[in-house]
């Protein structure tokens, strides 16, 4: 396996994947996942909203620094971004303490509408189309006092497709 350093972590590449350059650090619209890092969420690549999910290295158990991207449609980012302000709104009372990690609005049951977005979304986050690019990316911090805000997560990130991907 290769390596490639972005700003925070070497990133693992499989055998064979080349690199062309990093594109201009873009807005991350919603963060679905983090673990060590953005594993999967929704954010711009060349101006168009994508869809980004990383991949997961079942054998090693652990994630790569490899996502596939792909093109989501507005409808589905109004979704998204709804759905993520339900989030932000619900960090924020959580990180002031008036609410517990338990009433966290993607327990289902929580909230209604998060619940009603979930369903028409989730099918869209694990099925991964033919046409998904794989891609690395190099994440550069927003210099602002809050990690989530309704305009996205504190951090853009850059994108460098790869070229058997």
């Amino acid at each position: 396996m290769g390596m490639a350093y972005g700003s925070t972590h070497p990133t693992r590449l499989r055998d064979g994947e080349e690199m062309t350059g990093y594109g201009r650090p873009e807005t991350v619209h919603v963060e679905n996942d983090w673990y060590d890092g953005p594993r999967a969420g929704v954010a711009n690549i060349g101006g168009e909203p994508h869809r980004f999910k990383s991949l997961f290295d079942e054998t090693d158990d652990e994630y790569l620094g490899t996502f596939l991207v792909w093109p989501l449609e507005e409808e589905v980012l109004d979704l998204e971004r709804e759905q993520w302000q339900i989030f932000v709104a619900w960090n924020a009372r959580y990180e002031s303490g008036e609410v517990s990690g338990d009433s966290h609005p993607g327990y289902h049951g929580t909230n209604a509408r998060w619940d009603e977005i979930e369903a028409i979304l989730k099918p869209g986050r694990d099925e991964i189309p033919a046409s998904a690019r794989r891609a690395i990316a190099e994440m550069t911090y927003l210099d602002r006092e809050v990690r989530y805000a309704n305009s996205g997560p504190a951090y853009m990130l850059g994108w460098k497709f790869l070229e058997n991907g």
